[in-house]
């Protein structure tokens, strides 16, 4: 799969297990994530056009390894737990969140990843992102300085991806307050600060400032 990814893309595709990935994340090991991936190949579908993200799903709350991911990994913290499954190929933009963010590939995808103190002035260039193909079954966490968007597809059906996050985050604001912190500005949702390449029209109707430059590359499959 590595090998042909890279054959028809002109940026470098780098499995998730390359050290590369370490300022990024890191993959997760001894948890067991094998009921709600279950219960994602069965019962979360893959819409037909565009993505769909759920923030918090109680059927996948209800499943282990929930309540042990707060005890454990976010240190009594509440978690919520839901999924984004989709189409997407092209980069569109970024996000990042003030804590980590676990996926689990329900199926394979690509992950196109940054990091937060490459921004100037709010603003990234895709030419600075770096792409990891994740297999399928690959628990990972991603640091809270990793930008991030959702996966993109490696085959025709699309993919899925559980996503664990501090509880509240990717939720509606009560309100936006501009402040004298330049931060202010990219803050789109409850802990979720987010850039949108100017060509991509639902982030900005939803107000994302435009701070991906360059080209808005598609990745092919």
């Amino acid at each position: 799969m590595i090998e042909r990814l890279n054959q028809v893309n002109d940026v470098s595709i780098l499995p998730v297990t390359d050290p590369a990935f370490a300022p990024y994340g890191r993959i997760l090991t001894g948890w067991d994530f094998s009921g709600m991936t279950a219960w994602m190949e069965s019962c979360a579908a893959i819409p037909e056009t565009g993505n769909i993200y759920l923030a918090s799903v109680p059927e996948l709350e209800a499943l282990e390894p929930a309540k042990e991911l707060e005890t454990v990994f976010y240190g009594g913290m509440p978690c919520q737990i839901g999924y984004c499954n989709g189409r997407n190929t092209t980069y569109n933009g970024f996000e990042y969140h003030k804590g980590s963010e676990i996926n689990v590939a329900v199926t394979d995808f690509m992950l196109v990843l940054g990091h937060t103190w490459q921004m100037k002035g709010g603003t990234f260039r895709v030419e600075d992102a770096q792409v990891f193909f994740v297999e399928k079954g690959t628990a990972l966490e991603m640091y809270q300085t990793t930008l991030h968007l959702s996966p993109c597809r490696v085959s025709d059906e699309g993919f899925k991806d559980i996503v664990v996050l501090p509880r509240g985050t990717n939720t509606p604001l009560p309100e936006k307050h501009a402040t004298g912190d330049p931060e202010s500005r990219l803050l789109l949702q409850r802990n979720k600060w987010v850039i949108a390449h100017p060509e991509r029209e639902p982030l900005m109707k939803q107000g994302a400032f435009p701070g991906l430059l360059g080209e808005n590359k598609e990745l092919r499959y």
